[in-house]
């Protein structure tokens, strides 16, 4: 369809903390890995050469849960961290930003992960992970929060917990438990090659559980990742590779070009909003934070185009926003900031 200028509806997107979308009944449950960023304290330098780091509470799971929490939504964060200085800094950040840690539990033995990450020169992303092995992979099924996951309209979750076990169990479990208590489920496969034993593994771990399915988010690099190199803008590559029969929405993030969108009835672009980008750890489970903000207050979201246009916009400029500072939590936008932006762009 033509990209037609996003409607000034877009304001009744953003939900005081008082309206719907903190209801429980609208509660987005996040899985996964929760751990500390390391980001260098200048720009544009590899790992090597950056002069100094600071640390950054990040892990797309959390990521998402925070920027929901920030947007006046209502989440929750299931995952394990260790029993240390850095796993105890994680769960009070979740509860200064309203995210409800209950599901978190602190492993005695393993350390909470660590990755050094940096945006070089290039636009390249390195990453630098420890954890071999981290508190997250050790989640065991015995410790899941049940009747949290049971309250999920959407239990969202990535790949990275599906490495190794007992967490990769968990996941499962954990999925089918939120899929037989009808919450959506939303994937974000979240590819980091250096984690896994090898390019085959980690595309047959991020594939064995997307047919399961309900919402995916997915990269161009990813794309073509997953279906063998093939051009990431060729619909027709995506659709018929990607698209399976149960899936209601699918989202290809294009940075700062905004994103596409695919339904059983319908496909389109969503354009983002040009600022001076700093770092970019984070956007992508930002731009998931927002639409996911909007799936979980109007579940019907995917089935009207309009209405999905306005809160895909609203999710590119959750995006936008989260490259203008350093670091993934730290950087997540606040609803004001959105709420701001989102009326100077669309007056």
């Amino acid at each position: 369809m033509a990209d037609e200028s996003i409607s000034g509806n877009l304001k009744d997107l953003s939900l005081n903390t008082n309206g719907a979308a903190t209801k429980k009944s609208h509660l987005v449950v996040c899985f996964g890995e929760m751990l500390i960023d390391f980001v260098p304290t200048v720009g544009g330098v590899s790992l090597a050469e950056a002069p100094a780091f600071e640390k950054a509470p990040g892990g797309a799971p959390a990521n998402v849960a925070v920027c929901i929490a920030n947007l006046g939504g209502s989440s929750a964060f299931i995952g394990k961290v260790g029993e240390d200085d850095f796993g105890r800094m994680l769960a009070d950040i979740l509860k200064q930003h309203n995210v409800d840690n209950s599901g978190m539990r602190f492993d005695h033995d393993a350390r909470t992960a660590l990755a050094f990450v940096t945006l070089t020169a290039e636009g390249e992303r390195e990453f630098v992970f420890f954890r071999n092995p981290s508190a997250d992979m050790f989640l065991r099924e015995s410790e899941l929060d049940v009747n949290l996951v049971k309250k999920a309209t959407i239990f969202h979750y990535g790949s990275i917990s599906l490495i190794e076990e007992p967490c990769r169990s968990t996941q499962l479990a954990a999925m089918d438990i939120a899929k037989r208590s009808g919450s959506i489920l939303s994937y974000d496969p979240n590819l980091r090659l250096p984690l896994w034993p090898s390019e085959d593994a980690a595309r047959s771990g991020i594939m064995s559980v997307w047919n399961l399915a309900d919402v995916i988010k997915i990269s161009e690099d990813e794309i073509s990742f997953l279906t063998g190199a093939d051009d990431p803008n060729d619909d027709d590559v995506v659709l018929k590779r990607l698209f399976h029969p149960n899936l209601k929405l699918l989202l290809v993030t294009e940075g700062s070009a905004g994103c596409r969108y695919y339904t059983k009835e319908f496909k389109g672009r969503v354009h983002g909003i040009k600022v001076k980008a700093v770092d970019t750890t984070g956007a992508g489970d930002a731009f998931v934070g927002g639409i996911l903000k909007c799936l979980a207050s109007d579940a019907d979201l995917y089935q009207d185009e309009k209405r999905l246009r306005e809160a895909l916009f609203f999710a590119n400029v959750c995006a936008a926003l989260t490259v203008t500072g350093r670091g993934g939590i730290p950087s997540l936008p606040t609803q004001e900031a959105v709420q701001q932006t989102l009326t100077e762009v669309t007056a």
